[in-house]
């Protein structure tokens, strides 16, 4: 293992390399700036950004905005930028202005049933839905507003009028007389149930709503017009599906068609070509996260030819506008936070624009990062990423953890991260691998549904190819191995430490499924559980359910029976997508069975740790863990 010295100081490790250099460690982690483009100004010469720092004593953000040339050079920190961007709430023809804001619809609390019980402290529920992710449902609704921009008091209409429901983003047309909005008009237990989102037309004159995609039955979202008029937007096709292939749909008056269904991937976020000829955007592909770029021509329908613009070890994070033949986007890798980039559309020539962590980044020794080809137990190949400490060097041994990616869909690429941050697990002295297993975006289609009813099937088997694999390696100690993951990836801890037979000599479980059964009965989003595991538990009659919910179910007794290896478990009490409930009743196994386990409770967390001292805190009991336990 790398010589390192570590020493406590006011209460945070601060660690150097045998050669004097620094590492990452979780107080410096969140010292990284956060930035962010805020958009380009109307003139299109300049780019407005914000960097946004994170005072840990105090748990308060500050945020400051700066300007700076398109063409590069130095960045000046404005007050008020308001009039150098367009404001995308006006109308085209600025007549008119859109908003959302909360509306109360309906009666939640003892004292909106009960009014003289105002001391009341009661929550009443007919229907599901009654909470969400971290919130419980209390009532109110975003709705969309429209206006006349005017100086002075206009009145305001409420586009939904009463329907309970919620608008998550909405676009004017281009003559301002229509504004569409994205909404899930279900409600109640059909929310739960459903990802069925659609895109609305509200006519001002008419006030008229339409529904331009009644007939597709699952997400409809992301509506953008073009200079020239035509409406583009996002689509997955199975309703309850929320990782379905997400492709690019076009619309010229009635007529639609799918820009990109024989391409073999998934869109994240899109941009026009501002002569509205083209669309640019970004996907997964190949462990990374890229910039492609797609032809609009009616008469190609579905042949039309997707090209891949950028190219390396590094995410295409984020796409925040096209000017011109260049794109401004944010640029992620596994060593460095997000900056924003351009990128030349014709080259793929990216010119960086910010470099606010430039003085962390170049202060401490960086990890070495490398792709890896696995085979499967199938034969088919595995991409996976190993990274490496800092001066790793290959002819000593190294503990070594497996990375498993929760989602279970979500694409493990190039991202920087304050919590699984595989730089700063490195920088502590491990190797970590982090395999593209079955259920990852950006290796086709049917590699990313492979996963769907068969969570403890071939993934499995391909993250123990992963690890035996690497594991070939001189420099890796095989006495010395771990497995660590939150949500889907919690769940692969509690499934491995059943199954990996003296792989692995510890655990960490984040927020992970432990009990399908009773997540079933607790989680909110329940289509999820419906298209992953097959339905719910009582349905006696689908294989697939009763294989779900036995075979492929951790909490199975023939696999808790295996446990013999320590573990630590991460809970959120405002996690209401894997509620705390999983990770007490797996604790307590552990415990009743006399294994080694810790138990750590975050009150005010959800399903990450968001707050910088509980952050901190999730760190070093992490790595404390694993110094006892590997």
């Amino acid at each position: 293992m790398i010589n390192k010295f570590t020493l406590l100081v006011a209460g945070a490790f601060i660690t150097t390399t045998a050669m004097g250099q620094k590492v990452m460690t979780p107080e410096l982690l969140w010292q990284v700036k956060n930035v962010s483009p805020v958009g380009v100004t109307k003139d299109k010469k300049n780019l407005i950004y914000k960097v946004t720092s994170t005072d840990v004593k105090t748990q308060e953000k500050s945020s400051k905005t700066f300007i700076v040339p398109l063409l590069g050079g130095n960045s000046t920190v404005i007050e008020n930028y308001k009039n150098l961007l367009a404001d995308e709430s006006l109308s085209k023809d600025n007549k008119f202005k859109a908003e959302t804001d909360k509306v109360k619809l309906q009666k939640v609390f003892g004292s909106d049933f009960y009014p003289e019980l105002d001391k009341s402290n009661v929550q009443i529920y007919n229907e599901l839905n009654y909470r969400h992710w971290d919130t419980w449902n209390d009532g109110n609704y975003d709705h969309l507003f429209v206006s006349e921009n005017k100086d002075g008091n206009s009145t305001k209409i409420d586009v939904l009028n009463d329907e309970p429901y919620s608008v998550s983003e909405f676009v004017w047309s281009p003559d301002g007389s229509k504004i569409l909005y994205v909404s899930k008009k279900k409600y109640g237990t059909d929310y739960a149930l459903s990802t069925n989102t659609d895109i609305y037309e509200y006519d001002l004159s008419t006030k008229k709503t339409t529904n331009i995609t009644e007939q597709n039955k699952g997400y409809d979202v992301s509506p953008s017009f073009s200079s020239k008029g035509d409406l583009a937007f996002l689509r997955m096709e199975r309703d309850g599906y929320e990782a379905d292939k997400n492709d690019l749909i076009i619309r010229n008056g009635n007529t639609e068609y799918n820009l990109t269904k024989d391409w073999d991937g998934t869109v994240q976020a899109y941009k026009w070509s501002n002569d509205g000829k083209k669309i640019y955007f970004n996907a997964p592909v190949g462990g990374t996260i890229q910039l492609f770029e797609i032809e609009v021509n009616s008469k190609k329908k579905n042949t039309a030819r997707v090209k891949q613009i950028t190219n390396g070890d590094f995410d295409i994070a984020d796409l925040k506008e096209i000017i011109g033949d260049k794109a401004i986007v944010t640029k992620t890798d596994l060593n460095h936070a997000a900056e924003i980039f351009v990128v030349d559309l014709k080259t793929g020539k990216l010119t960086q624009l910010t470099n606010e962590n430039k003085d962390i980044f170049d202060s401490i020794a960086l990890s070495d990062v490398k792709a890896r080809k696995i085979k499967t137990t199938d034969g088919k190949e595995l991409h996976a990423w190993v990274v490496y400490p800092p001066n790793f060097d290959p002819t000593k041994k190294y503990p070594t953890l497996l990375y498993c990616q929760g989602g279970p869909q979500s694409a493990l690429t190039q991202f920087y991260s304050t919590r699984w941050n595989f730089q700063l697990m490195a920088a502590q002295g491990y190797i970590v691998i982090a395999p593209n297993r079955r259920g990852m975006p950006g290796h086709g289609v049917e590699w990313n549904e492979q996963i769907s009813k068969d969570w403890g099937g071939q993934v499995m088997k391909d993250y123990l190819s992963a690890i035996d694999d690497l594991s070939k390696e001189s420099y890796v100690d095989k006495d010395r191995r771990g497995a660590v993951g939150a949500s889907y990836g919690g769940y692969s801890v509690y499934y491995l430490a059943g199954i990996h037979e003296g792989r692995f000599k510890t655990f960490i479980s984040h927020n992970g499924v432990f009990d399908l059964k009773s997540m079933y009965g607790t989680t909110e989003e329940v289509f999820f559980p419906n298209w992953e595991v097959g339905g719910p538990w009582w349905d006696t009659t689908n294989k697939d359910v009763q294989k779900g919910y036995t075979e492929f179910d951790p909490s199975n007794p023939k696999l808790v029976n295996k446990w013999n290896t320590p573990m630590l478990i991460y809970v959120g009490g405002h996690d209401y997508r894997v509620p705390m409930g999983q990770g007490q009743e797996a604790y307590q196994a552990l415990q009743l069975k006399g294994i080694k386990s810790r138990f750590i409770y975050f009150p005010e967390e959800n399903h990450w740790v968001l707050k910088p001292q509980n952050s901190i805190v999730w760190h070093n009991e992490f790595f404390k863990w694993l110094k006892e336990t590997l």
